[in-house]
């Protein structure tokens, strides 16, 4: 006990501060290793921080010098580990940046012009033209965006600017359609534009049994808030991506689950339901 007080004691505010500041640093560290599912790497930043503050919590108890080199070593070192962590996840650090970025107005971006009747027609279509393009084991990339459309995707493809259907669909997407290749993308009930490039996902935890088009659907949306559906070309597999993170195996339920909260149906209903 008199151990501790005298730890108090010699402890300053500046000392406090630093070590809270050091916490959150190793928290938000941690979670963003988390979420890649680094574990190895999460649990060296955790020996490393946890490591750095006993020599801090040593020094100031000793009230000397003593560890001066190896707690001069264990900073300079944070610093260089920060840098490398940077350099080698730039991709996931601009992705997690972009999305809080974006988290204050997400909500608002997902007020459509078209009523819920047309936005429930639309998602039927779009479930259809999947379990179509599924059971004829045909690749497909569809993105849907919330109202405000990526410019430099649509660039990228030939605009059309047509009412999603079924059939529509299934013609994109004909092997032998010269637009099959790339992803169509969706705002309310209108294809907007197809064969559109995306860019590719730079994630090494990426299983090596998920395709370009996979790839590509988790690359969009680490960078954009939209939802994209993919249709795997080797098993008929539909899968959903929304902030780099995949769903795999989606009954025609969950699919059309998903892409009511793209179109923000869910989301109108319950704010009118608070009104």
């Amino acid at each position: 006990m008199e151990v501790f007080k005298n730890y108090l004691n010699k402890l300053n505010y500046f000392a406090i501060i630093d070590l809270v500041v050091i916490i959150l640093a190793a928290v938000a560290v941690l979670w963003f290793f988390k979420r890649r599912n680094n574990l190895k790497m999460a649990l060296f930043v955790a020996v490393y921080v946890c490591t750095y503050i006993g020599i801090s919590i040593a020094t100031a108890l000793t009230d000397a010098s003593l560890l001066f080199i190896t707690s001069e070593i264990l900073r300079w070192g944070g610093i260089i580990l920060i840098f490398c962590i940077i350099i080698t996840y730039q991709q996931d650090i601009k992705s997690s940046i972009t999305r809080f970025a974006r988290w204050h107005d997400s909500k608002d971006s997902y007020d459509y012009g078209n009523s819920e009747d047309d936005l429930r027609q639309a998602v039927d279509e779009i479930v259809k033209g999947c379990q179509s393009l599924s059971k004829n084991d045909t690749g497909a990339l569809i993105v849907i965006t919330p109202s405000v459309v990526p410019s430099h995707l649509l660039e990228t493809g030939t605009a059309l600017n047509a009412k999603i259907s079924d059939g529509l669909l299934q013609c994109i997407f004909n092997t032998k359609a010269p637009l099959h290749d790339g992803a169509i993308i969706v705002k309310e009930n209108v294809i907007l534009a197809a064969g559109c490039f995306l860019p590719l996902s730079q994630r090494e935890d990426i299983s090596k049994e998920l395709g370009t088009r996979h790839r590509a659907a988790i690359g969009i949306t680490e960078e954009s808030d939209v939802l994209a559906i993919v249709v795997s070309e080797e098993t008929g597999i539909i899968s959903t991506v929304r902030h780099g993170e995949i769903k795999r195996y989606m009954t025609p339920e969950k699919l059309s689950d998903e892409i009511e909260k793209a179109f923000g149906i869910k989301y109108n209903r319950l704010k009118n339901k608070k009104r």
